[in-house]
């Protein structure tokens, strides 16, 4: 295996904007683990990849087990022979009032958003101390949220838990930057995916109205005019896990297309 390959493990991978990232950092010249809970579409994605002539194998596993971060670390060395990045993309929203959520969301969106980015962090900190890289620069890259600056009604958990990421993005830059490795976050706004075809759906059940309804009316706060795509959270996660964002850690910018300017 060439001293050059990059080697990256992304989080919910096999679709979404985790997928948008797993074929960003293909085209950027990556090896990548496509980590996901379904084995199906796991594999799927990493076939897709490798027929275009790229490097890419599936892992299948639930981020909120720490012991499954640690599968889709052994899959990148066992495969690729090393780990440059970490993408702790997975997650998942629910929208409720605060007033009805139970204990039983709360910890199923916390083992997931928040317990899933603090053992993805783990797992590539322990590979990481494990190398002999030298002064190289290795990354940890978390998915926040807009949600995760100002909170949205409705998506008071899931905003909850992206403040979280944040905080979580800090405190590990902090701890491991001595060590030559960087801890960032991206926070999108409102991408075309599942989640927020999902988001829409529980808005019309909890608002009446119709369908589309709410994600047209959201999308009416973007600058630029349209609903961003994975492809545009894809390209800052590229700079992200490439050697241009050396110099950067511990910050989560928002790419949302101009809704937010905090």
């Amino acid at each position: 295996m060439s001293e050059e390959i990059r080697v990256a493990v992304v989080t919910g991978g096999g679709r979404g904007i985790g997928k948008g990232i797993v074929e960003q950092l293909c085209t950027d010249g990556y090896a990548v683990v496509v980590a996901d809970l379904d084995p199906a579409t796991a594999q799927s994605t990493a076939d897709e990849m490798t027929a275009k002539g790229f490097k890419a194998v599936s892992a299948a596993g639930d981020v909120s087990k720490r012991e499954d971060h640690d599968k889709f670390v052994k899959a990148a060395i066992d495969s690729f022979g090393r780990l440059d990045t970490y993408i702790n993309n997975a997650g998942i929203a629910q929208i409720k009032t605060l007033q009805e959520e139970t204990l039983e969301d709360m910890e199923r969106i916390y083992g997931i958003n928040v317990f899933g980015t603090l053992f993805g962090i783990q797992a590539a900190t322990a590979q990481f101390r494990q190398q002999d890289d030298g002064d190289k620069v290795r990354k940890i890259i978390n998915a926040s949220s807009i949600a995760g600056h100002i909170a949205f009604d409705l998506l008071g958990a899931y905003s909850s838990t992206k403040f979280a990421v944040r905080g979580l993005t800090q405190a590990a830059a902090k701890e491991l930057g001595s060590e030559h490795i960087t801890v960032n976050a991206y926070c999108p706004g409102i991408v075309g995916t599942d989640m927020w075809e999902l988001i829409d759906e529980k808005m019309v059940d909890i608002k009446g109205g119709q369908k589309g309804q709410y994600l047209e009316q959201y999308s009416q706060l973007i600058t630029l005019g349209r609903v961003q795509t994975p492809a545009d959270v894809a390209n800052y996660v590229s700079y992200l896990a490439s050697s241009k964002s050396d110099y950067m850690t511990g910050q989560a910018v928002q790419i949302d297309g101009g809704i937010q300017f905090i």
